[in-house]
């Protein structure tokens, strides 16, 4: 920074003035854990999907790891 001398702790907080603040859910993101709950549930359908295909494929092959 280019202050040459630095400022105390009063001065930094002349202009403090606490307020409580509101929830919103909107600013906030409340609902990210839905998208989320969604995008994993999507997830899951679709590892079975291509478990069971990769099933079907492999037909009476062994696999061998």
């Amino acid at each position: 920074m280019n202050n040459d001398k630095a400022l105390t702790l009063e001065e930094m907080l002349k202009n403090y003035s606490p307020e409580p603040l509101e929830y919103d859910p909107e600013v906030d993101g409340g609902d990210e854990y839905l998208i989320r709950e969604e995008l994993l549930k999507k997830k899951e359908e679709l590892k079975d999907v291509v478990s069971k295909l990769k099933e079907k494929q492999r037909e009476s092959r062994k696999v061998r790891r």
